[in-house]
């Protein structure tokens, strides 16, 4: 696996980002760790979670990724493991339990050091903007999480890009540690968000992007196609607002380059994310090894000019 700086920062990170939300949620608490013994085999050392995941989930009240990765993490080099976690959502029901307050930040740093047994975080995102919370406040108490140790860089997820270019004014203003990375939605089937202002800005100033979703739920699994009825409880149910003709002819489209490649669908879709131009790492999300072991298909999977062309037509956005 190669590696990749994140944004202007001298941190190398793995080309592909393991994810960690569906364990205990979509997948077993217990198939966690062979994942991510995987993964590092294969030259992977990014991995991301954040400290709300998945506390939607019947019996999870949150933290149990963080929980899952900081017992797994007693196994491995600390220093060759790149830890990447988020903050912002609801941790409790009192009214200070969620948000970018001073006081959350604080707190919710330090749950997240203990449940990831580890005494300091190399990536500390924002899970998404806090529009009662003033900016400045937000960055100072960033800023003093990484003049402590216990953070070494900053990201963001999630953000307006009107409000990431403000949150970087205001970093260089105040000479505060800045978001060095942005997590956004991103795929083959939603393009625009990304691509209609962000990613000039990422590009302008910087910024290492790690986008989720990259085969859009699994939409781009290659297991969805025309005809498909989806039944009601399954993640099949969950993405059938994505099954349009435009999203189906882009599958077959997957399907008929990557039988010239002997490449999955999945795969080229995962490759097509990778190729571009302000793309760090994409988060993958894998259930079992058996997954883990598709997705590798698609690193080192350089797409010619022609193939991208073809793509980018099929997946088109209009202003």
């Amino acid at each position: 696996m190669d590696y990749k700086y994140l944004g202007r920062t001298g941190l190398k990170v793995s080309e592909l980002c393991m994810g960690s939300m569906n364990f205990g949620w979509t997948a077993p608490r217990e198939n966690a760790a062979p994942v991510f013994d995987a993964f590092v085999a294969a030259g992977g050392n990014f991995i991301d979670t954040a400290d709300v995941y998945s506390r939607w989930a019947p019996g999870n009240p949150g933290g149990v990724a963080e929980e899952l990765i900081g017992q797994w993490l007693k196994t491995q080099r600390r220093d060759q493991i790149i830890l990447a976690t988020k903050v912002r959502g609801p941790m409790g029901d009192g009214p200070n339990d969620q948000g970018l307050s001073r006081k959350h930040i604080l707190d919710a740093c330090d749950a997240s050091l203990r449940r990831l047994q580890t005494d300091y975080i190399d990536l500390y995102q924002t899970h998404y903007w806090d529009e009662h919370t003033p900016l400045e406040e937000t960055l100072r108490a960033l800023d003093d999480l990484v003049q402590a140790g216990k953070v070494r860089y900053l990201g963001c997820s999630n953000l307006p890009a009107w409000h990431l270019m403000e949150s970087l004014w205001v970093s260089e203003k105040h000479n505060l540690a800045r978001y060095d990375s942005v997590q956004p939605h991103y795929n083959l089937v939603h393009r625009a968000e990304f691509e209609r202002e962000h990613q000039a800005v990422c590009l302008k100033y910087g910024l290492g992007v790690i986008p989720y979703s990259p085969i859009a739920g699994g939409l781009l699994s290659g297991k969805y196609r025309h005809g498909y009825v989806p039944q009601q409880g399954t993640r099949g149910w969950n993405l059938r607002h994505a099954f349009t003709e435009q999203n189906f002819a882009l599958i077959d489209k997957l399907e008929e380059i990557g039988k010239t490649r002997s490449q999955s669908v999945l795969q080229m879709a995962l490759a097509w994310v990778m190729h571009q131009p302000a793309i760090t790492s994409p988060i993958i999300g894998a259930n079992t090894v058996e997954q883990w072991q598709e997705i590798t298909g698609a690193i080192g999977l350089k797409l010619t000019e022609d193939e991208l062309k073809q793509l980018n037509e099929a997946s088109k956005w209009e202003e």
